[in-house]
């Protein structure tokens, strides 16, 4: 059926074709896309595509992309957060992965990650190491064309000239998530005008961001992890309880990381390996069914959904028993994804039969997923993440930076009682990086990118990603078609299954009869971003949960 291994490293919802203007002032016919950008934000993805035009690849132009969705969608991500990287190096036919994760301060006082939710005003006790800006530079200078600083100053541009209110950061803005965040006088300034949440639709300008990148871009990563903005950073963080130092700084590194790879049904399929534990779902769900298994049980069906719910409950049982850092905990995932436990589990799964998850809890939103593909056929995806929304609601004062929250990634002891162990694989410890769910996700044919699919919204990325994935190998949905689906998410507590607001009585039933306890999710802040490649053609799609954009020339 399926075979997966680790494979070693070597070193809106609308989908734009342009039309090319013919001379004489007509209109060439339309030609078949050859690149294309698809982020969750109309400025990121012109830029992106401006990237492309100025000469720059794939890795370039996500670069300048992700830099410029931190100003337009700060609520997300931003130079104080970090993310993963998966990219396809057209020349060597290689994966290159790049785990720019925040990582826990050597002071970290573990003990008091016990008694979560922090106080406001200890918020920053979750901050990690920012990894953004050291990922961003590393993947532009080993994988770019262009000049870093040429990459860089179009965003502080953006910055300065200003932008345009989303629906989206409105919305972030107006949230009761973001409320802290509205106590922080930089956040009040930008986005709580007069106290009140920033409208989608007004124009707004960064000029303390704008400044910043100005200066990262003369003069590289160095002012953050050695110099004045990093020492500015520091003191916004202990100033709210944080444990960041200048060695923390200083000592900061992205991983290179082996591509998770499964083999399937002629496809490669390249993912996250963690601390990333939507890369485990993805591989446990492809290795348990075939083509042929996946479109007898019907797309859309009842049978479908609870199928893949039960694949992806026991993903999530794994990832809480046998998840964490890698460079602390050792994960054998070939022993997780052998083939006699997964045939194993999946005997266990019944059409008719639900089996419950043990509870556990996880809370990180503020997440933005990037795709690019250039003309030579690189493809470059990205997850950036402050974590929750606006992250510690905190920013620097001096430089606009977003403080992230994400060591609130880490597990609480409580939490893995239910699963029989003593002491989680994902805790905190000085140095290491949470778990999560990002899961950047290429699948290759013949050596060439042909599918390429990213998302953002917490623990719906893992599922989300693998959902739509499934959707296109199995019935050969296009990306449009994907990104409007009506989606199933599989919770932590309470009902075993939610489902978007508007589905039919019918599914409910059908879902109820096999054992699922079903339920409506409130909202869906969740999006997914896609690339595929047809006969040499290429589209695009954004997630209209998000207002994404995506653009294809």
């Amino acid at each position: 059926m399926s075979r997966t291994w680790l494979l070693p490293l070597s070193a809106g919802l609308s989908v734009f074709s342009l039309v090319l203007a013919a001379p004489g002032g007509g209109h060439a016919e339309s030609k078949p896309a050859r690149v294309a950008v698809a982020t969750e934000n109309v400025a990121s993805t012109r830029e992106g595509l401006a990237e492309l035009a100025a000469g720059g690849n794939a890795v370039d132009a996500i670069v300048r992309a992700a830099l410029v969705a931190g100003i337009t969608s700060p609520s997300s991500s931003g130079l104080g957060g970090g993310g993963f990287a998966l990219v396809w190096r057209a020349a060597t036919h290689e994966p290159y992965v790049l785990d720019f994760r925040e990582t826990a301060p050597a002071a970290i006082e573990v003990a008091a990650f016990e008694t979560r939710p922090f106080k406001a005003e200890e918020r920053a006790r979750a901050t990690g190491v920012p990894g953004e800006l050291a990922g961003l530079w590393q993947l532009q200078h080993e994988l770019g064309k262009r000049k870093w600083r040429d990459v860089v100053l179009p965003a502080a541009r953006v910055a300065e000239t200003g932008f345009v209110v989303s629906q989206h950061l409105g919305n972030a803005a107006a949230s009761p998530w973001a409320k802290v965040a509205a106590s922080d006088l930089g956040l009040a300034a930008l986005f709580f005008p007069a106290g009140k949440p920033i409208s989608s639709g007004k124009s707004l300008k960064n000029p303390k961001l704008a400044r910043t990148l100005r200066e990262l871009a003369q003069q590289g990563k160095a002012p953050l992890y050695e110099g004045e903005l990093g020492r500015q950073l520091i003191a916004t963080a202990v100033a709210k309880g944080g444990a960041l130092s200048a060695s923390d700084l200083r000592d900061y590194r992205p991983l290179t990381r082996q591509a998770m790879h499964v083999s399937w049904e002629g496809y490669d399929v390249y993912t996250m390996p963690p601390p990333s534990a939507g890369g485990l779902m993805v591989a446990e769900t492809l290795s348990m069914y075939s083509k042929a298994e996946l479109q007898r049980l019907g797309k859309g069906t009842g049978v479908f959904q609870h199928v893949l719910a039960e694949a992806m409950r026991g993903a999530l049982s794994d990832r809480m028993r046998f998840l964490g850092d890698p460079d602390f905990e050792r994960v054998d995932l070939p022993a997780l994804l052998a083939s006699p436990r997964l045939a194993a589990r999946k005997r266990s799964i019944s059409a008719e039969r639900t089996q419950a998850l043990p509870r556990f809890q996880e809370n990180e939103h503020g997440t933005h997923h990037l795709l690019v593909i250039d003309a030579e056929g690189n493809v470059a995806s990205l997850t950036t993440t402050v974590n929750t929304v606006f992250g510690a609601k905190l920013s620097v004062p001096e430089s606009g930076i977003v403080l992230n929250d994400e060591l609130d990634d880490f597990t609480k002891q409580k939490d893995v009682a239910p699963f029989g162990l003593t002491q989680s694989p994902n805790r905190p410890r000085a140095g290491a990086r949470p778990v999560s769910s990002m899961t950047p996700t290429l699948v290759v044919k013949d050596g060439k990118v042909v599918f390429a699919l990213g998302g953002s919204g917490g623990p719906l990325i893992a599922t989300n990603v693998t959902q739509l994935l499934v959707q296109r190998l199995a019935f050969g949905l296009s990306p449009d078609t994907l990104v409007k689906l009506p989606r199933f998410a599989v919770p932590t507590s309470g009902a075993s299954i939610l489902l978007e607001a508007g589905a039919e009585k019918s599914l409910l039933d059908d879902l109820a009869w096999r054992g699922e306890v079903t339920d409506i999710m409130k909202q869906n802040a969740s999006a997914v971003q896609i690339i595929a490649v047809d006969d040499g053609a290429v589209s695009a799609a954004a997630d209209p949960r998000k207002f994404g954009s995506a653009l294809a020339q």
